[in-house]
């Protein structure tokens, strides 16, 4: 069972690959969008990469791999890629069952580098549509995660101190991103099926 620690008071949890089990549909829309391409997207980059905004990921891409993709045409068709199958999203239930074990109790928040549509698809999907008393999304924020930013944005709107906030999250860009913020990060990954 996922742990809520005593001191903590705010609960922020990441979407993709943490509430959602969305990751193998986002490695599908992926593979879609690189195959019109012509182009890869290996498995270990989509894995080390989880957490990033989608525009994240395509500079990643460009640079590491010497793709030279349209930075706005790529995220548009990644994410209708994506819109596309989002409503067959399953959720995660033992992160599920923290959320709704702590709704009333704590406030609690989404954090997310998806879009603010994705992401509301995604939780439409699983059941907790209007669920959350914050949502953050990459447009929310300058910087993405590994940036802290996200984080401490759904803090703000929560009105907790950060220090005070405990964090689900499944990658490592997304832990980092908790730690920078000096909150308490809990790695979901155990608690997953592994779909690699």
């Amino acid at each position: 069972m996922i742990k809520v620690e005593p001191h903590v008071k705010a609960l922020i949890f990441d979407c993709d690959g943490t509430l959602a089990d969305t990751l193998p549909f986002h490695y599908r829309a992926w593979q879609e969008t690189m195959r019109v391409y012509g182009k890869e997207f290996p498995q270990q980059l989509f894995l080390e990469t989880g957490g990033m905004h989608t525009a994240q990921i395509v500079t990643i891409l460009n640079e590491r791999l010497g793709y030279q993709l349209d930075l706005q045409k790529t995220t548009r068709e990644k994410e209708a890629n994506f819109a596309r199958q989002a409503a067959n999203v399953q959720p995660i239930e033992p992160v599920v069952a923290v959320a709704r074990q702590y709704r009333g109790r704590l406030p609690i928040a989404v954090a997310s580098g998806g879009i603010k549509p994705a992401i509301q698809t995604t939780l439409q999907a699983i059941g907790l549509a209007n669920f959350f008393d914050a949502i953050v999304t990459s447009e929310d924020v300058t910087h993405g995660k590994p940036a802290p930013d996200t984080f401490l944005e759904a803090a703000r709107r929560l009105r907790v101190e950060p220090q005070y906030c405990q964090v689900f999250e499944d990658s490592e860009p997304g832990l980092e991103a908790a730690q920078r913020a000096g909150m308490l990060a809990t790695d979901i990954r155990p608690w997953r099926h592994n779909w690699v």
